[in-house]
């Protein structure tokens, strides 16, 4: 009898939150490719929660919609991960444009424009902006991992504190000052923008209605300020520093 409660409770908990699947993998949708599916996401976000139902452990002192949100977050993303939708030459050209935005950052002491990028490259402005656009989600990953407010993301992936080492710990701290400083030297609006999407959570269509430009402009602005904040990040996202 108890394992039958036990068997229905889980069942409900996953007809109960079945919505908020959806609501993940729609808001992760909206800055991909259209190579990829939102079925797939859903179907994998599914699976997630289905995990979450069996490992959830009320008695840690965390709301279930909260625990269930980081692992369908969580399946999704190592989903992306394990896809390769971009061709080589477009993750050629977006490390290009990332070194390009580091050299600039130095030489200029600030965030460089767009014109700026794109001369110091040698391209017309409209192919840089084709190139980012084209890159569309491929830094998705990173920037979902630094928003995680519980600090479960790419932090603990790159300096996982290993029985609470001092010179980890304080070298983990030394990459959150950078990351924070990273996102406060963005280009104004590409903050506001960071700021209406992960704080606010509204979708790319509602930031254009802000901004007074269209989704596909939004979308493109986003990709470059993950870019941007990839390009002052360097030395923290080599292998010789991460370990990979």
């Amino acid at each position: 009898m108890y394992k039958q409660d036990q068997k229905q409770q889980l069942l409900n908990r996953i007809d109960q939150h079945a919505g908020l699947v959806k609501k993940i993998a729609h808001h992760l949708i909206m800055r991909l490719p259209p190579s990829v599916e939102l079925d797939d996401l859903i179907q994998v976000g599914m699976m997630g929660l289905m995990e979450a139902a069996h490992h959830f452990d009320a008695s840690q002192g965390v709301q279930f919609e909260t625990f269930a949100s980081q692992r369908i977050r969580g399946a999704m993303l190592d989903e992306l991960r394990g896809q390769d939708w971009l061709p080589r030459q477009v993750r050629r050209q977006l490390k290009e444009v990332e070194q390009a935005m580091h050299q600039l950052e130095h030489q200029l002491g600030r965030s460089a424009s767009e014109k700026e990028i794109a001369c110091h490259m040698g391209l017309p402005l409209e192919e840089l902006q084709k190139t980012i656009d084209d890159g569309k989600g491929h830094q998705l990953v990173y920037l979902e991992d630094f928003a995680d407010g519980d600090d479960h993301g790419l932090l603990d992936i790159l300096m996982p504190d290993h029985e609470a080492d001092p010179d980890r710990i304080i070298e983990k701290d030394n990459f959150r000052k950078a990351l924070v400083n990273a996102i406060t030297n963005l280009p104004e609006r590409e903050k506001l923008l960071m700021a209406l999407y992960y704080e606010q959570e509204l979708n790319l269509k509602e930031i254009g209605e802000v901004l007074g430009v269209s989704e596909s402009r939004i979308s493109q602005l986003h990709t470059q300020a993950i870019s941007r904040i990839r390009s002052n990040l360097t030395e923290w996202l080599t292998p010789s520093r991460t370990g990979h």
